[in-house]
């Protein structure tokens, strides 16, 4: 579900900050896989973008479109529900209950609940949703994940490896340094600014000691152009030192980065300009 904590899970499951975390809906917008490997087993973890109640632009059916080719390709499907979450669409019990493999329902941030609305909720959540698990969890404080991940063990099948044991991800740097802007743009700007922007790295230059990354902001008007870069710069100075403060975290190096910012119109349903953003290569 959209919102629910599927990236901050994603993460506690990884071990790594590997997926942008955000409160603000449709924080994920591509499919991340993330590859844990131990002497005994590989798991491939799939974060992929909430389903969406409405697909406004073209950019919304490609993001719908990954979260399909994840569920034809995934052993497990994990159903991660808010606890305080009401009603769910009638599209997510269709496609939870005609998954074919297992299927365990999370009921997260169960922290922030009493002992009897978590009792409810567990009670709906059987009667909503056909699930061979349903699991409460804290994602945020790590709060029975490494049960679901007993679970998820149990589930898969015996196979090879099918990724080399130092790989952590499919992305590239290029595709972290996007989502890093790009959730300091969702932090800092309010209404529909952040979801009508993309990221777009130009150039990731790496020597020894520092990291050169310039990055394209993309926004669809000239009006929020003027927004995103703010009076005499200050807000696109305050979204470079946010940013920065992030990437070093992440690569663990002094990091240099310049943002600049272009008017694309529309682009959220140009097929070409989706496809330079990556959103057809999931």
């Amino acid at each position: 579900m959209p919102n629910a904590g599927k990236s901050t899970l994603y993460n506690a499951l990884m071990g790594d900050k590997l997926a942008v975390v955000n409160p603000k809906a449709q924080t994920t917008r591509h499919r991340i896989l993330g590859i844990k490997t131990t002497d005994t087993h590989q798991i491939i973890y799939s974060d992929t973008p909430g389903i969406l109640r409405k697909v406004s632009y073209k950019m919304h059916e490609t993001m719908m479109k990954s979260v399909n080719e994840s569920m034809q390709d995934s052993d497990v499907l994990i159903l991660l529900v808010d606890i305080n979450e009401k009603d769910f669409s009638e599209e997510v019990g269709e496609r939870f209950n005609k998954f074919s493999g297992k299927k365990i329902v999370c009921i997260n941030k169960i922290d922030n609940t009493t002992q009897e609305w978590l009792e409810k909720k567990m009670h709906s959540m059987r009667e909503q949703f056909k699930a061979d698990q349903y699991i409460p969890i804290s994602a945020l404080e790590k709060f029975n994940v490494d049960v679901l991940e007993n679970w998820v063990l149990e589930y898969l099948p015996k196979h090879p490896a099918y990724f080399d044991g130092e790989d952590v991800t499919d992305r590239s740097e290029r595709f972290f340094v996007n989502e890093m802007v790009r959730n300091n743009i969702l932090k800092l700007y309010s209404d529909e600014i952040p979801y009508s922007i993309e990221v777009f790295t130009l150039s990731f230059k790496e020597v020894p000691k520092i990291i050169r990354i310039s990055c394209e902001i993309v926004v669809e008007r000239d009006s929020q152009k003027r927004i995103v870069i703010g009076s005499k710069g200050a807000a696109i100075k305050q979204l470079g030192i946010a940013a920065r403060k992030d990437l070093e975290e992440f690569f663990g190096k002094q990091i240099f980065i310049e943002l600049f910012v272009k008017v694309r119109e529309n682009w959220r349903n140009n097929p070409n300009m989706l496809k330079q953003f990556g959103y057809d290569n999931e």
